[in-house]
């Protein structure tokens, strides 16, 4: 934070006096911004919205006529087209699955961190609709591309999506409209790659239309941080394109937060997964090592944390899950090698990472031969498949990994979790169909070893721990465990088979 503007930034930074038909705003956004100080130098010395297309989207966009559009209507867009929609602007969502589609238009929610009495609401007041028909594109004035960005099989970036759907934008873009890209990519994605496909028509970007890239940083599940608490990074092609798209973003989102251009706005966001990326590498290695050195590394963690500065605690796991923490950081150690540099504390901390699910096989192997039962034809059950705790989303989870390679041991599969009701065979290597367990009909007793890898806060883990013959902790959620709980990172004091003892 900028010294002495704790309160300014309270305020909103892109309002601005009209004169006439000129709009002066850079004086105000580098006064009250988070914004570098040559960057908000640079913007009081010679900023200025005068263009006739700029000021009419700001007048649009100020008095709630403007018609926002948002392309993906996942985790990341449908929340934002809510807040757009419930900051006054009619805000049409595309989507290429019907189901979602008719979901929205019925006036559903189909995620749990979306109000379905709030989508009615709004589908009533006439503010939120959905379609499959990216000619709605022609009627729109704003457009945010929500799209995802997977890795592909060799770890190289996959954005296959972002270009499907700017050439969607591209063959109806019309002069004054702003492309805000939200999804998660490399440095340079938005004026390499957006920017020339947007301008095969003949326009240009930042004269005749405008574009920007704003990082998403949604947290599934999240009860204190949501779309519009959280501060919204802003990068655009030129500094008119920065100051549009804060202003869309200041009626949704309580923060706007503008940089100098959309490649520092994409690394802000790689910055940020790969810090944390990073940082539980380390602490899975860390897990390991106490493990060959009989010490406790939750212990560990715990007390270290109690230090008041200079530590801050990231815990183990089973591995990385989700659709940022696993894929973001080799985006960047792409685009590195790219420039001929090499990335070594991302790649160390994938392939730590990466190793988890084999050191929990190991543990579960252990576990079974501490009661004299081999791996190959035991029954294990999985407790939790999501990627993370009260999420219904399985992208990257660790858990199919660890199901992949138990199958290949000869494990007797099943899983348990009441967020997934279902899991295509389809997700991992040589998979079968599975269907959840529920732990309330069927006893834990029923499987030889019970594997927690997801820490839903719906299960009985006390009841776990009662009733399972063998359990495998990876996320320390048994806070008294006995001797036939074995935790990853943590002493092995199993318990032993009567007819050995």
């Amino acid at each position: 934070m900028i010294a002495g503007r704790r309160q300014e930034i309270r305020e909103q930074p892109w309002r601005a006096a009209q004169k006439g038909t000129a709009v002066q705003l850079g004086r105000s956004l580098a006064r009250r911004s988070l914004a570098s100080p040559r960057f908000c130098e640079s913007l009081e010395k010679s900023y200025v919205i005068g263009s006739a297309h700029a000021v009419s989207l700001l007048e649009a966009i100020r008095s709630r006529r403007v018609r926002a559009g948002v392309i993906g209507l996942g985790y990341v867009g449908l929340p934002l087209a809510v807040e757009f929609a419930r900051a006054g602007y009619v805000t049409t969502g595309i989507d290429l699955d019907a189901a979602k589609v008719d979901a929205i238009n019925a006036g559903r929610s189909y995620i749990d961190d979306v109000s379905g009495a709030e989508v009615a609401k709004l589908r009533a007041a006439g503010r939120l609709a959905a379609s499959t028909d990216f000619d709605i594109l022609h009627e729109l004035d704003t457009v945010n591309i929500c799209v995802p960005t997977p890795l592909r099989k060799t770890k190289d970036p996959d954005l296959s999506y972002i270009v499907a759907a700017t050439e969607e934008v591209a063959t109806r873009l019309r002069p004054g409209m702003l492309v805000i890209l939200e999804s998660t990519t490399y440095p340079g994605t938005t004026d390499e790659l957006v920017l020339p496909i947007l301008e095969r028509g003949g326009l240009r970007g930042g004269k005749d239309f405008f574009l920007a890239f704003s990082p998403e940083r949604i947290d599934p599940s999240n009860p204190t941080f949501g779309t519009h608490n959280v501060p919204k990074v802003v990068g655009g092609l030129t500094s008119e394109c920065t100051a549009l798209a804060g202003a869309l973003y200041e009626a949704a989102i309580a923060t706007v937060v503008p940089v100098s251009s959309p490649r520092v706005a994409e690394m802000v966001k790689l910055l940020e997964n790969t810090f944390r990326a990073v940082n539980i590498g380390l602490v899975n290695e860390l897990a390991l090592m106490c493990d060959r050195l009989g010490i406790d590394v939750w212990e560990v963690v715990r007390a270290a944390a109690t230090k008041p500065f200079g530590f801050m605690p990231f815990y183990p796991g089973p591995g990385l899950g989700g659709h940022c923490i696993p894929v973001d950081p080799f985006y960047l150690s792409w685009k590195a090698r790219q420039s001929g540099f090499e990335a070594r504390f991302i790649e160390l901390a994938g392939a730590v990472n990466g190793a988890m699910p084999h050191y929990v096989v190991s543990l579960v192997s252990d576990a079974l031969n501490s009661v004299r039962l081999p791996l190959n034809g035991a029954r294990v059950l999985v407790a939790g498949v999501a990627y993370k705790r009260d999420v219904d989303d399985i992208r990257e989870s660790p858990a199919l990994d660890l199901l992949a390679l138990l199958q290949t041991r000869g494990a007797e599969l099943s899983y348990s979790d009441p967020h997934v009701p279902t899991l295509p065979g389809r997700l991992w290597p040589n998979g079968i169909d599975l269907t959840h367990v529920d732990l309330a009909t069927v006893a834990a007793e029923a499987y030889d070893c019970v594997v927690i890898i997801t820490d839903h806060s719906r299960f009985d883990y006390e009841a776990l721990q009662r009733a399972g013959k063998m359990v495998v902790d990876t996320r320390n959620a048994i806070q008294a465990p006995g001797p036939n709980v074995l935790r990853l990172g943590a002493p092995r004091a199993l318990v032993q088979d009567p007819v050995l003892a």
